[in-house]
């Protein structure tokens, strides 16, 4: 199909969307075609950087030392956020701080261009057409003009970086102008983000969301995962602590053991709460940092580094362990180099398989062994095999 032909087909659903007919004339000039867009989408490699690179840049001391700052600034409306949303100040100003700067580098693309670039290119089509209905909407309402969308390549918009979807069903004008405006007003930002957080994101006020640990070697270490949830008084009789030693509560708070960067790695309890984290994005160490920093701005310490470097397998043999772990029957999603859920779950299961730790780090030792090992007999619970 020809992109003009696309085009006036996806101008007809946002009509029957509800978008006027101003609006579609509006917003038509910027309605054009980029390769380049495309190109970006199809290129990208994200998170490749081990946990504590990456937490170390991204939720470096003067990040926490500026959301702290922006708390105080804008006081009230952190209050009322947290008043009429139960989403603590500390977790929305990490967002902010980690998505934007505080809204120093938002992106400086035009929105529908990119919009509706990827919604014409077949990857995520569907998903990119609604997204461009959103922002047509947005217009449509009088938070935005078309010249003002701007932002970054793949379409999020404002300081904390939402998809036009996010914006349209989640901005709240808290500064009283009659618009919804994540670009240039801060109060609007930190509603609107503290809505989305407990709405979207379905936040559970007064919980926490991420605690850094301290864990014995004698923990079982298939038990460090996020879909395996404890209470904490368990984690308590498995010699887990605090990360300064006082013992957890013994209460029943369900909560996972997240280990990043494997058992000589950081260690976290992660709460119901930080599913809000991997839900804003799927990245677990983006989502990791993203908890850290809001801690950090919370008021806790820097988290013990580890007493020697952790080691990390370089990107080629991460590919390769991801092509073996398919060649065993595992679905890990995209052969990248990147270790996301599901081939940190196929590694475990191999790590319970050959008796190595089953921690979910991906080693020299289970890519040796995987390399000279026999087919996979067993699947781990839930992995689907790849025909």
């Amino acid at each position: 199909m020809s992109f003009d032909r696309f085009l006036a087909d996806l101008k007809t659903q946002a009509v029957s969307a509800g978008v006027s007919q101003r609006t579609i004339a509006e917003a038509s000039p910027y309605l054009v075609y980029d390769q380049g867009i495309v190109n970006r989408d199809r290129g990208q490699r994200v998170f490749g950087q081990v946990f504590t690179e990456f937490a170390g840049r991204m939720a470096a001391t003067y990040r926490m030392q500026q959301g702290q700052a922006k708390i105080k600034t804008y006081a009230a409306a952190f209050a009322r956020a947290e008043k009429e949303y139960g989403v603590p100040p500390a977790v929305i100003a990490a967002f902010w701080g980690l998505e934007s700067d505080f809204g120093a580098n938002m992106g400086n693309l035009p929105t529908l261009r990119s919009l509706v670039s990827l919604a014409y290119d077949c990857r995520r089509s569907e998903m990119f057409a609604n997204e461009t209905i959103a922002a047509l909407k947005i217009i449509d309402r009088g938070d935005l003009t078309p010249t003002e969308m701007v932002g970054s390549w793949a379409g999020e918009l404002g300081q904390t970086q939402f998809l036009p979807t996010h914006y349209f069903n989640y901005a709240v004008d808290y500064d009283g102008d009659g618009r919804r405006d994540l670009l240039d007003s801060p109060a609007d930002v930190i509603g609107s983000t503290a809505n989305y957080i407990a709405n979207g994101l379905k936040w559970r006020r007064g919980e926490p969301w991420l605690q850094e640990v301290r864990v014995p070697q004698t923990v079982p270490w298939d038990q460090a995962d996020l879909t395996i949830q404890l209470p904490r008084s368990k984690w308590a009789q498995l010699g887990v602590t605090y990360a300064d030693g006082r013992p957890l509560p013994d209460d029943n708070l369900a909560s996972s053991l997240l280990l990043p960067m494997g058992r000589t790695g950081p260690a976290f309890l992660a709460y119901p709460n930080f599913a809000a984290y991997t839900e804003w994005n799927n990245s677990l160490i983006y989502s990791t940092t993203a908890g850290y920093l809001a801690t950090r701005i919370a008021g806790a310490p820097p988290m013990h580094r580890p007493s020697a470097p952790v080691a990390q397998l370089p990107f080629a043999e991460l590919r390769e362990l991801q092509q073996l772990l398919v060649r065993a029957g595992f679905n890990v999603g995209k052969v990248d180099g990147v270790m996301g859920q599901q081939s940190r779950s196929a590694v475990k299961a191999m790590q319970i398989k050959y008796g190595l730790p089953a921690d979910s780090w991906p080693t020299a030792e289970l890519l040796a062994r995987m390399r000279g090992g026999p087919r996979a007999q067993t699947l781990a619970p839930g992995a689907s095999v790849v025909r």
